[in-house]
This record gives C-alpha cells, structure tokens and sequence, in this order.
C-alpha cells in the first residue's frame, strides 16, 4: 500500500511479458501484497506462455532435478548473480508449485523434469492458475513504451496509457521472435539508462563454410566435438548430428553456448569420431579391418568403422583413393585416414539466427540488477525477470529455471517482501 496525500491506496504493479518469468512475478507478487496491490499483466500475444509450449517438442522440459549447487554449474552466463535466485526457489520448489496447481511431474534421462502427462499445456495451466489468483491479465495489448514519472511508471499500450507504481520488465530474449521475443526488454530497459550486453543466440545449430549436405541427417553418437574460437577451447561428448548447412544436436548446441559470448564466426569445430580409442589402437582397429577386407576397395571397407553416409566424405576429406584396393593403401594414407577419424575439421561461419536458437545469451547488464530482489541499481521499482536478464544455461530445463526463479524473486519484491 502507498500513502498519496495522507491517503493510503493500492500499489500498482505491471508486469510485462506473459511467459514464465512473468507469470511467476504475478503470483508471487500477489502473495508478497497479500492481495493488497493492483497488479497487471501485459501480453501482446492472444495467451501467455507461448513459447513454452514449443519448449521440449511440446513436453516443456520444465526444470531438473538437481541441488542448487549442481544446477549452478550449468550455467553459463553469470552463475554467481544467480545464486539467490535459485536458492530461494528451486527445481524442487517448482516441482512442489505445479504439484499445487495440478500438474504433477516426472524425472527422466539426465535429471530432466517433465509434466506427468507429457504436455506442455499442463504447465502453462499451471503457471497461469498461480498468476491470475490476483491479477488482471491483458492478452493482445503490446507495451509500446516504458518511461520513468515522477512518481512511478508510464506504460503506452496498443489500449492507452498506464501508469505503475512499479514495474517488472519480463520481455524475454530475442529467441523464438515469433512467439514475442523480439528484443522489446531490451530497448525498454536502454531507454531507462541501463547498459545491455549485446544479446545473441545460445544453444543454437552452428553453420559452417564446408559443404556438408551430403551429410544432412546424420546422427553420431559417442564422438567428441571440439570448438576453438578466440583463444578459448570447449569440448563436449555425446551426440550430434548434421544439417543441410552445418551441425546441431546436443553436443553442439552446448558448445555454441559457451562460445556464444566470444563469437562462433571464424571457430575451429573438430570432431573426433572415435574417442575411445587413442591413435594406436584405432589404427590397428584400421589395420585389423584392411586385412579382414584385403581384396575390397577402400571405400567397401570401412563399413565397421563408420556410417555408410559419412564414408565417402570421410574418404574425400582426406583425399583417398576410394577405388584402390586396401591390401595397396600405403602407410602414409592410412595415417591421413586416421588423422580424418580422430580430427574431422571445419570452419563456422556462425551460429544459426534467433529462430532457431533455444535461448539468448545477452541482456541486461547484472551489474546494474541487484540479485537478492531483482530490482534494478539504477531506477526504484523496476525491476527484471528471465531471459531478458544477461544470463543463460544448457540445456536440460535449466534456462526455464533460471526464468521462474528470477520471476519469483522480482514479484516477491514487487509485491513488498523486502519492504
């Protein structure tokens, strides 16, 4: 409640964004007040939560099951500025929230957090029942500017003007634009002097300057990928696949987020193709299969040894002769082969556009966001939740998290928790 002229009346609060942050900072604000604040909810879309309906091919792979010791580690982007954030409301806490509202979950490879039922639209329900408890939800209504008063905010809409006494700034990224997420928090919160660290897609497919469509949708699993870009090295195991234009799939999508900050264009992506085996081993591995097969021509002979879709670049890349019979292979093309399976090379161009990036790496300055309530150091009363805030995971819910534990925080604060 705020006093205006010895009256005391109901702090206005607006939160603009209808995804998981905000929806978050609804109902926590509300439950901060204790019902005693306005709070308003703008969305431009005709429902909130649209991007997490395509999250997880539409299962919403809401969090993970983890501690949040553990979950820190996979963040990426300021891990320190989180740390309250995911202390104050954790996986666990979120588990417990869906429970509440009727969407119970499930733990399933790698920790992650699914609904029970498999459909994204549960948690949304969820999330929607927790925020509208107390909150006047305007769907279809685009913030169109954010300006400071002198006492609290000014918000132009496609329906007017309104004012707030505080503000929760929940935009997302630049990721998915079709859903939203267009880069409105960004400008919103330059308008207000604060400095934004130039956001850029995470989590996203590289694409590369080598012609690999003969590859497209090839997927290998147990390889190593390597990613060496301004004097930094990231390597991950697992699985990848290829694109009509590049490389995708889990291992890659995690290194294009940790070389997000530094530039993917001009990276080194080496692949190993067999990293179990050191290069003695896997060239008597080689050795072993030429004699096995010592009257077949060499592109015949690999077939235990790779894919049949990747033989022939294999042999190309390393400039082979695919019709000389391997009982002829010298020693010196052998090693060219074993050079190929143990380094495949590439150089990217870049990383793939926002469309097809899962998060935004970028956003608004943490320096300038006090991480115990989400309130900006700069302007009283403004305040920041999810994607919008220069901070971004791995994959496996982390990203989602890191949203609802943000969003919490700033409508707990919002709402007078730290009053």
């Amino acid at each position: 409640m705020l006093t205006d002229g010895g009256k005391t009346r109901r702090t206005k609060i607006a939160v603009i964004g209808g995804g998981a942050a905000g929806l978050m900072a609804c109902g926590a604000a509300y439950d901060a007040s204790g019902g005693s604040a306005d709070i308003t909810l703008f969305e431009r879309n005709e429902k909130t939560g649209k991007k997490l309906y395509i999250t997880g091919k539409g299962r919403c792979n809401v969090t993970n099951d983890c501690a949040p010791s553990e979950f820190l580690k996979n963040v990426v982007g300021n891990p320190k500025f989180l740390f309250g954030a995911i202390n104050r409301f954790s996986p666990s806490d979120t588990a417990e929230l869906l429970e509440k509202y009727g969407t119970p979950v499930k733990v399933e490879r790698g920790n992650r957090v699914f609904p029970v039922s498999d459909h994204a639209s549960d948690v949304i329900r969820a999330l929607s029942a927790y925020a509208r408890r107390g909150c006047a939800v305007r769907l279809g209504e685009r913030v169109r500017e954010l300006s400071a008063a002198k006492e609290g905010f000014l918000l132009k809409t496609d329906g007017g003007v309104f004012e707030a006494d505080k503000v929760v700034i929940a935009t997302g990224g630049i990721t998915y634009p079709t859903t939203g997420s267009d880069g409105d928090g960004y400008a919103f919160a330059k308008s207000l002097g604060h400095n934004i660290i130039p956001p850029c897609p995470a989590l996203v497919p590289l694409i590369l300057e080598e012609d690999v469509s003969a590859l497209e949708g090839l997927a290998l699993k147990n390889v190593r990928a390597s990613l060496s870009v301004g004097g930094k090295h990231f390597d991950r195991f697992g699985e990848m696949l290829f694109t009509a234009d590049g490389a995708s799939g889990p291992i890659i999508l995690t290194l294009s987020s940790l070389a997000a900050r530094y530039g993917c264009s001009g990276a080194r992506l080496s692949i190993d193709l067999k990293p179990a085996l050191d290069r003695e081993t896997l060239d008597a591995r080689i050795l072993s299969d030429f004699g096995k097969f010592s009257n077949r021509l060499l592109r015949n002979s690999l077939g235990e040894l790779l894919p049949a879709s990747l033989i022939p670049y294999i042999i190309g890349y390393a400039s082979l002769p695919a019709d000389k019979p391997v009982h002829s292979v010298t020693a010196a093309e052998r090693e060219r082969l074993l050079r190929a399976l143990k380094g495949l090379e590439f150089t990217v161009r870049s990383a793939d556009g926002p469309a097809h990036a899962v998060v935004t790496s970028g956003g608004v300055d943490v320096k300038e966001i006090d991480p115990k309530t989400m309130e900006s150091k700069l302007i009283g009363g403004l305040y920041f939740a999810g994607e919008v805030i220069d901070v971004d995971a791995l994959t496996g819910g982390f990203n989602i998290q890191i949203a609802l534990s943000t969003g919490y925080v700033a409508g707990l604060s919002a709402g007078g928790a730290n009053d």
